[in-house]
């Protein structure tokens, strides 16, 4: 079956099809159609590089690329970041590192934009406001202004045609991902499909500024209880789809640090709390910032930590959170068999799951990082390999928990440059009392009480009816009870071929008691010289004994056939 290519997206068909040939897929640019990227010069990696270094730098590469390929491809690769099932634990700490900064658009554009959107002149809405952009991305670029009342924000505009663009790129990758779910084991295993499904639904909610700034005041209001972190109130009377207004913070990125701007912090409180509002957006909230990368996080001008950039964001039920916890315990303690049982309840193990070699692969896993130094210990990275691990095995694991990982190996990254000390390890032993804490006062929360004394009303004002109902059936002898253990069909009819032949056992042994008891009746009528009537019950004592065994080998032999070697069926 052929790729339908439609002409705009011939270029783009043409740089994923080198994309996929220069990092050893040429089966996916194959399986895809894309015949066209394989162009001369583009090569699979050589025989032997698979050392770490060799992926790392190859990581780095892919990184770059994707930034060139534009603002789809730079969140196509931070979304591959939280995927470590389908690459290789350095690749996805490249990609976890993407920062899509590219030139900025021209400032009239951007004033035209401005304007459009809230409906009035700038001069009306701002006191001032810079045309020069502080700072540019590919979906959008970032000016300083002042509100009427002299209040400083940050005006964030979304670039001229990006929604355009965005949307031509998923159409051309929906495309591309039907035909490998159809050609490809990968795209089969992997499903594809419902990947660019879900990345379709995040790249547009990220476009939608106004969901951005419901997810700072969520965020803020959920962190206000951390002294020494920031989330910028939006003004939402000046937010719109296109164009978010909020809180300038003034400072710089965590990485701009210099060593001396650095012994002037409190780095040990910053990364400690830091780690712990993480841990309570993950575990208590279920609503967590999903790109902590350091460039979203800033050092303020009073030394708190600015959280920056909510379009990415990640949810986690919280029958999910229950399970995590345990997991983040069982890896910060070292105890692999435990991390990997939850592993298993966290995912959904497939048809061909290898539990042993799972256990021992993340036990082995687990074990060999506490022989490193503690502080050296990437929590993020075994998690990561964790979630690697399980696909290998057979084991569908959510996507809640390679989010995870990628966030927890962000700060980890952001915890040492804060202070080179942090141990992420011993930040989790330290918390986790405080963090069950936590989830113990939410699910005491009024909502939840008052839901329970709902349930607790019903199941009253139900018990006396439910009570007499059974005080009657016991009374009047008509209680039953129903177990579904086995096929009680398949049973009686087993049972009726033993009575069966039991019974024809004792009409043989009959016959031949007869025929035995005749012999020493003489008679005028005989067969081959003895009494003719004790012979016809002998031999009617043969024949059936014959006929029985012949059923009975036949019988148990096409059972043995045909039987279910998972047991008997149950229902």
């Amino acid at each position: 079956m052929a790729l339908s290519l439609k002409p705009r997206h011939l270029k783009l068909y043409a740089e994923l099809g080198r994309i996929f040939v220069r990092y050893g897929r040429s089966d996916l640019a194959e399986g895809g159609g894309l015949e066209a990227g394989l162009l001369e010069g583009e090569q699979a990696p050589a025989e032997g590089e698979g050392g770490d270094g060799d992926r790392t730098k190859r990581g780095e590469r892919l990184a770059r690329d994707l930034e060139a390929m534009g603002p789809t491809f730079v969140k196509a690769g931070q979304l591959l970041s939280t995927r470590p099932d389908l690459l290789p634990v350095e690749y996805l700490v490249a990609l976890s590192r993407l920062q899509d900064e590219v030139e900025p658009f021209d400032s009239e554009e951007s004033e035209r934009i401005l304007a459009e959107e809230l409906g009035v002149r700038i001069s009306k809405a701002f006191s001032r406001f810079d045309s020069e952009p502080i700072a540019s991305a590919s979906l959008g670029q970032v000016h300083y202004a002042e509100m009427r009342d002299g209040r400083p924000v940050a005006v964030k505009i979304q670039r001229p045609g990006v929604r355009q663009q965005v949307a031509s790129d998923l159409e051309a990758m929906e495309e591309i991902a039907e035909m490998m779910a159809t050609r490809t084991e990968l795209g089969e295993r992997f499903d594809l499909v419902a990947m660019v499904g879900e990345f379709r639904k995040t790249l547009l909610d990220e476009l939608d500024y106004r969901q951005e700034a419901r997810n700072l005041e969520r965020l803020g209001k959920n962190l206000e209880n951390f002294d020494r972190l920031f989330v910028p109130r939006p003004v939402m009377d000046f937010t719109t789809s296109r164009v978010l207004v909020m809180e300038w913070v003034p400072g710089v990125k965590i990485t701009s640090i210099s060593p001396m701007g650095r012994m002037e912090l409190d780095g040990e409180e910053l990364a400690s709390q830091l780690f712990e509002a993480y841990l309570q957006q993950v575990l208590v909230d279920g609503f967590f910032h999903a790109d902590p990368h350091p460039g979203n996080l800033s050092l303020t001008e009073d030394h708190r930590i600015a959280l920056l950039d909510l379009g990415m964001v990640a949810r986690v039920s919280s029958g999910l959170q229950e399970k995590l916890v345990r997991f983040l315990m069982a890896v910060s303690e070292g105890d692999g068999e435990e991390a990997a049982e939850v592993a298993m309840k966290l995912g959904e193990p497939g048809p061909n799951f290898d539990e042993p070699g799972f256990v021992a692969a993340v036990t082995d896993l687990v074990d060999r990082q506490q022989d490193m130094v503690s502080k050296d210990i990437e929590l993020g990275r075994v998690i990561l390999g964790v979630t690697r691990t399980a696909s290998e095995h057979g084991v569908r694991i959510p996507g809640d928990l390679s989010m995870l990982g990628k966030t927890l190996l962000n700060l980890d990254r952001v915890g040492r440059t804060l202070d080179p000390e942090f141990d992420p390890n011993a930040a989790i032993r330290n918390h986790v009392a405080d963090i069950l804490r936590k989830r113990m006062w939410k699910q005491a929360s009024p909502g939840k009480v008052a839901a329970s004394l709902l349930e607790m009303n019903d199941f009253v004002q139900e018990l006396p009816t439910r009570l007499n109902r059974t005080l009657d059936l016991l009374a009047s002898n008509r209680v039953e009870f129903k177990v579904n253990a086995f096929d009680e069909i398949l049973l009686m009819e087993g049972l009726q071929k033993i009575t069966n032949r039991i019974t024809l056992g004792l009409v043989m042994a009959a016959l031949i008691v007869g025929a035995a008891l005749l012999m020493r009746v003489e008679t005028e009528f005989s067969v081959f010289g003895y009494p003719g009537l004790a012979m016809i019950l002998f031999i009617a004592a043969v024949a059936g004994g014959v006929v029985l065994v012949v059923s009975i080998a036949r019988t148990d032999e096409s059972k043995g056939e045909g039987r279910d070697p998972k047991g008997p069926r149950q229902r």
